[in-house]
């Protein structure tokens, strides 16, 4: 095959949803782009209607218990399209690199020979909580930051983060897994009382938040009815009224 005919590979973080928290560079990519390989999160929806009439849009999203594309059939379709000429964009919701796949993909792309790059995005481990009003770090409360994947069962870092008072744990992906980490995190010497605070649908008009603590959060979920996507901080960070009255920060948009 002619080396003429390789197109290229580009990952994009695509943030927590909103449009306008996308980066200049990842727009930039989007309306350049041949093909879109898009996830469920993120902010491809508002964006279809500007793409190039031409553009190929490829839903992977995934969804709880629902994977419907495996993830080798996804850097199958990366490089297949790349091997045709084309600019592929794979649009993720968040950061590629944070619990996103990304680096699977960029291998994938790179024993296939096909030019792969990254553009980062806004994390939601850390945008969905600002959104709420809880910062992950804080002078004098939090001085450092652990992000868990939520589907696995949690490593010793994560047990000793969650037991250490001055550091604040963001579990992505775990509201189904929430009763087993709340219990795993008090058996290994977590305080029952530490705050904790799920925010689901950040950045949306469908958000709320629900506080509770570590030895309620179970019955307070249920009662709640906790749905994904949610991000669930554990932490003194997460206590409601650490830096404002209201349930979060008012978002600002400027499109």
């Amino acid at each position: 095959m002619s080396p003429a005919l390789v197109g290229r590979v580009d990952l994009v973080g695509g943030g927590p949803g909103p449009v306008d928290l996308l980066t200049l560079r990842a727009h930039r990519l989007l309306m350049a782009a041949d093909v879109v390989v898009a996830d469920r999160l993120g902010p491809f929806e508002e964006l279809r209607c500007a793409l190039a009439p031409h553009v190929e849009v490829i839903d992977v999203g995934k969804s709880p218990g629902d994977h419907p594309v495996p993830q080798h059939e996804i850097n199958r379709l990366l490089v297949d399209r790349a091997r045709a000429g084309k600019r592929v964009v794979r649009l993720k919701g968040g950061d590629p690199f944070v619990l996103g796949r990304g680096g699977e993909e960029v291998l994938a792309c790179e024993a296939a020979g096909i030019p792969v790059s990254v553009t980062p995005g806004i994390s939601s481990a850390i945008s969905v909580p600002q959104a709420a009003g809880i910062p992950v770090t804080h002078r004098g409360v939090a001085s450092a930051v652990h992000i868990v994947n939520g589907h696995g069962d949690l490593s010793i870092g994560a047990l000793a983060s969650l037991a250490d008072p001055t550091a604040t744990t963001v579990i992505l992906m775990g509201v189904a897994a929430l009763p087993r980490i709340a219990r795993a995190a008090r058996a290994h010497g977590a305080d029952g009382g530490l705050p904790v605070a799920i925010v689901e649908n950040g950045h949306t008009e469908r958000q709320r938040t629900i506080r509770s603590t570590l030895a309620t959060v179970e019955a307070d979920a249920a009662a709640a009815a906790v749905v994904n996507p949610s991000v669930i901080v554990f932490g003194e960070v997460a206590r409601a009224g650490l830096l404002l009255p209201t349930a979060g920060m008012i978002a600002e948009s400027i499109v």
